[in-house]
This record gives structure tokens, sequence and C-alpha cells, in this order.
């Protein structure tokens, strides 16, 4: 099976694919090369070209690049800067394509067919794929590919790219020799710029769509008729928070079986190492090292997996655009556009594909401004916290009509993320001259339909092997360092209480605790805290080896969940989730904010300003729970 990846490959014939967004550039991409990239159909996806291979059926080897959507070649943002610096043979270390290939959407010529004219100004060689063409037959649009041909002056093809053999047509046209000895589409010529005489585009779009008598509208479809309750200004807010709660209802609701799966599992290991293995370094290493730290992370996987099933159906389904519109009011009360809200929502996942989106914003006070909110929206690596001490500390509780009291906190929790980043957002706005100009939000409307099974599956596959490879990478290693620290030195001859009190972890968490005991942190978490900032799901494998070493007699064998329950008020409980909320960004954000803003100014005033507001949103609420009598 092809492969892709990013890295550029310096031989073969270069195939480039353009075209706009959500017109299945990249799902006709995965087709030719085999690759797993990331299929969704809103703008801003793709923010960076992405390469794979493809041998045609003459075992011609291909080098075929996924260029970032655009609706022209005059850039406005950093993405689009990419495809046209690629065509117009700009790109440092890349030569210029040798075939493009633009993708349309069949179902909306009159958009598309500007930017295949656009290449064709520059003198490349180029091919028309026709995508979508099973939505236009259901729309009734009947499209002469042959007359298209003619009337465009290049080949053109029909594709399915979300269907099997859907890229067919495609592949056979690049077998041809043909494909590559003919001359490209068009020389340079002297025309008007379309940037500045914009209606010469539209006059030939509309000339050639007459041609073939596609230049009536078309009649309202079932898209339209579901805007109409989705887009509603009452019900359309109402139907987002809906389907945002029941979200969150799931993640507890549907990971509850296999976590306890996995529980038992990890606990049975840890017998069965104990049984085997003589009592030392060895067996603590493994048991309290590897074991109560590692293992205990991955009894979240669950959890992250139903949350990204309900993300992914909505952006398969085409829901997430109309989303943005909904929240574009909203967010411009507080300084931004609808168009961060993808952003924005990317970064629920991680911050880092979050901060990289924003390279599809044009204005580069918002572009900043999302990328230092993208850190406070509730990432998947602080799931596993939030549903440890949820499931210590939330009993499970059903409310009136079915509504589980752990998914209403974790709900909760998410949403004081977002009321935090609006306020910061806000006081930007309030408080900076560029922040109150009013930037209306121009974005596409996919049209809806059925998540692709496959799709699902492979963004599932990507999520669960991501977090095994966390597991077994960056959390083991740190696991496994936290207990070197932990176990070492040796107490000294007639020492009492646990070993971990006169290790290196354990003198740094006693030095950290003057300035966490106001906010209820105890000496075990602040060492937490330390390894969390290289991944904050370290904060549970850091925690489950601490209480591990901390822990004398039968407490060793206690899951994390019950330990610290019987350990720690209800306060410090709040007081973590709290902190969890705004904490400092993961080493790989900062580098993350760094790479794009092209300094440290950014991601060092953010760290510092995140920390500020979780100690005292801590502060705030540890006080507040030991008014109310919870500590």
């Amino acid at each position: 099976m092809n492969t892709a990846v990013v890295h550029v490959h310096r031989g073969g014939p270069l195939v480039a694919l353009v075209g706009n967004p959500n017109c299945g550039k990249t799902a006709l991409f995965n087709r030719l090369t085999g690759s797993r990239q990331k299929v969704a159909n809103y703008a801003g996806v793709t923010v960076e070209r992405k390469e794979g291979r493809h041998t045609t059926a003459h075992g011609k080897s291909l080098r075929v690049l996924d260029l970032p959507g655009t609706y022209s070649l005059h850039p406005r943002s950093p993405d689009e800067r990419v495809t046209t610096e690629v065509l117009q043979g700009q790109a440092r270390g890349e030569k210029r394509p040798d075939l493009v290939v633009c993708v349309v959407d069949a179902t909306n010529l009159r958009r598309t067919l500007r930017l295949v004219l656009g290449v064709k100004r520059l003198g490349l060689r180029c091919v028309v794929a026709l995508n979508m063409t099973d939505q236009a037959t259901q729309r009734g649009l009947r499209i002469d590919a042959d007359a298209l041909a003619r009337a465009l002056g290049v080949p053109v093809v029909p594709t399915v790219a979300v269907a099997p053999q859907g890229d067919a047509a495609l592949r056979e046209l690049l077998a041809h020799p043909e494909t590559w000895t003919a001359p490209p589409a068009g020389a340079p010529a002297p025309t008007p710029d379309p940037a500045q005489h914009p209606e010469g585009d539209h006059a030939a779009v509309r000339e050639i769509l007459q041609q073939l008598n596609l230049d009536t509208l078309l009649p309202h479809t079932a898209t339209d008729r579901i805007d109409a309750v989705v887009l509603h200004p009452v019900a359309g807010p109402l139907l987002l928070a809906l389907v945002l709660f029941a979200m969150f209802q799931a993640v507890f609701l549907g990971s509850e079986a296999p976590t306890a799966w996995i529980e038992a599992g990890t606990a049975w290991v840890g017998e069965q190492v104990t049984a085997w293995l003589p009592e030392g370094a060895w067996r603590s290493l493994l048991v309290d090292g590897v074991i109560a730290g590692a293992g205990g992370v991955l009894a979240f996987l669950p959890q992250i997996l139903v949350l990204f099933f309900f993300i992914l159906s909505l952006e398969e389904s085409g829901y997430l655009p109309r989303a943005a519109f909904l929240l574009d009011r909203m967010m411009g009360r507080v300084g931004l556009s609808g168009r961060s809200f993808i952003p924005l929502l990317s970064s629920f996942a991680c911050a880092i594909p979050g901060i990289m989106a924003t390279r599809s914003i044009t204005d580069l006070r918002d572009r900043r401004v999302t990328m230092l909110l993208a850190p406070l929206m509730t990432c998947s690596a602080r799931l596993p916290v939030y549903a440890l001490l949820i499931g210590a500390f939330v009993p499970e509780r059903t409310l009136a009509g079915g509504i589980g009291l752990r998914g209403l906190v974790l709900f909760g929790l998410y949403v004081a993320g977002i009321v935090g980043a609006g306020v910061i957002a806000w006081l930007l706005k309030r408080f900076t001259r560029a922040g109150r100009q009013v930037r209306p939000l121009m974005m596409e409307l996919p049209t809806y339909h059925w998540p692709s099974p496959r799709n699902l599956a492979l963004g599932l596959w990507q999520r669960a092997t991501i977090f095994i490879k966390r597991v077994g990478g960056i959390i083991l290693v740190l696991s496994i360092a936290l207990w070197f620290l932990a176990s070492f030195p040796a107490p000294p001859d007639g020492a009492t209480g646990a070993a971990i009190h006169h290790s290196l972890a354990g003198r740094l968490g006693h030095a950290m605790a003057p300035l966490f005991e106001p906010i209820g942190f105890n000496w075990q978490i602040c060492i937490a805290l330390v390894p969390g900032l290289a991944a904050r799901e370290v904060a549970v494998s850091a925690l489950g080896t601490v209480y591990a070493l901390s822990a004398t007699g039968d407490d060793t064998a206690q899951a994390l969940a019950p330990l610290i329950a019987s350990q720690w008020s209800l306060a410090t409980a709040l007081s973590l989730l709290a902190w969890y909320v705004f904490a400092p960004q993961c080493i790989a954000t900062l580098a993350a904010l760094k790479r794009e803003t092209g300094g440290w100014r950014l991601p060092v005033a953010a760290t510092a300003g995140l920390f500020v507001l979780a100690w005292c949103a801590s502060f705030a609420v540890y006080r507040l729970a030991l008014f109310l009598g919870w500590g």
C-alpha cells in the first residue's frame, strides 16, 4: 500500500492538488496516496502542505502534494500563501509542480472554476478533477465533463473522493503519457490582475456555465431546510448547547464499562508482577513506577475516544461551520470573529493543532489573540485529570431528566475554560485599539452528509495510536524518571515514615509547598505539577507513582481514585480542578507558540499570565470551598 509522508521527496514528477476549502481535495489525496491524513469539510483544516507517493498503473512513481485550500492565488492568510508560493515556484526547497490537479466542487462550479482560471494563467500543466459528482447528480445537476474540458482547454475527469474507486478516472489520467507531454494549459498572459479586476474571471465562469446550461439557480435542498432550524437565531444556539451537553454526558456514560476493564487489567498485572518478583528496587520500579504511572493514564483512553467520536462526527456532517456562524455574534462581543471558532474547537483535542489552524485567520491581531486563548480550551490531555478527580469526589448520581451529575460537572469545567477565554478576549478588546475593530465573518457552509464510517474509524484509530504512543513514550519515561527521583537517595538509618520524604522528589515537593499551600495543594500534588509541564496527563501517572511510594502496608495496592478521596478534602480537589482549567501550557504548546510567532515574547508572557490566573482561580475556589465547609 502507498504511504504518505510529510518530508520532501526529491525524486519523481511533482503533482500538486489545489482547490477551494471543502472541495474534497484532502480526501482525494488520501485515495491517491493511501495516506491517513485528517479529512474534514470546513475551511482551515489543512494548514500545511502534505506529501505522499502515488504509483501509476505503469509503475511510474509520482510525488503528490496536498496544498492548503484557497479561493484565489492572491493570498490573504499564511496557509493560502503556502499554496501560492508552491505554484509560483517560490517555495524554499521545492520545485515548481510538473502537473497541477485542480479539484473542483461539482455542486458549486460558479465559485470553484475561478481558481482553475488562475492556475492556467500561471502557465502550469493542469487537469481538473470534477469532484462530488454524486452529490451533483442527487441535486439534479448534469455536468458534461467533455464539454467542460473543451470550455476550459484542459482535461476534466469525474471523481468521488469519498467512495471506493472514486479516483479511478484520475488514476487513469495520471497514467497516460499524454498527460505529461501535453503543452501547459496556458502561458502567462498580459491580462488585467484578477485581484484588481475580478469581473474578468466572473464573466468567463458565467460564459462557461451558460455553455453547459448550468447558469440557473438550484432549488432549495435538504441542506437549506435543515439550516432553517440549525441557523435559527433562537433554536440554533439552543440546539448547539444541547449537542455539546450530550457530548460531555456521553464521555462518562459511554466509557464506564471499558474504563473499568482497563483498570481491572492494570490491577491484575500489578498483582502478578508483585507475586512473581521479590521485594526490591526492580519490583518497585515496575509496580510503583511503570504500572501505577503509565497504567493509570491508559484507563482514560475510552473517555478520550468517546469525546473524539462526537467531534469527528460533527466535522464530517458539516455542522461545525454552522456552529461558527452561530457563535460569530457572541465572539464579536469579546473582540473575535466566528473564524476563531474552528481553531479554538481544534484546541479541545490539543492546543498545538489549534494554534497551527490560526494560519487560516487573515487578521494578525485576531490570529495572535486566538493563539493566546487556545490553551484555555480543555484539551484531551486534561481529561484524565478531570476524570480522576470527578470520579473520586463527585458521586455517581442521576439528576432530573436522566442527567448524570459527573457529566454535568465535566461540562461545567469545559464551560469555565470557555468563559475564561471570553473574559480575556474582552479585556484585550476593551484595552487595545485594534481590538475595537469589527471584522465580518465570511465562511462557506458545506452540504450536510452522513459521516463516513471509514473516516470516523481512521480518526479514532489515529487518536488511540497517538495516546498509546504518549503512554508508551513520554509518559512512561517521565514515570520512570519520577520513580528514580522519588526513590533516591535512600532514607538515612533510623528514619521513620515513607522513604519518599527523603528523596529528591520529596525535597522538591516540600520546597514548593509554601507557594501552593494557600490554594490547598499538599507536597504530593506539588511533585505531580512538575512533570505535568511536559504533558498534562502525566500529572495522573505522577500522582500514582508518588502515592504508591508514599503508602505503607496494604495501601500500596489501592487504586488512585479511592486513595486520594480518603486523603484529600473536597476543597483541595476543587482547587486542583480550577488549576487545570487555567494551567500554564505544556512544553510542546510553548514550542508551537514560539514557532508561529517567531519569538519567545508571546509564549513567556502567556505562561506567566496563565500561572497567575490559575493560582488566583484556585485560591478563590479553595477559600470559597472552605467557607462552605467543604474543607
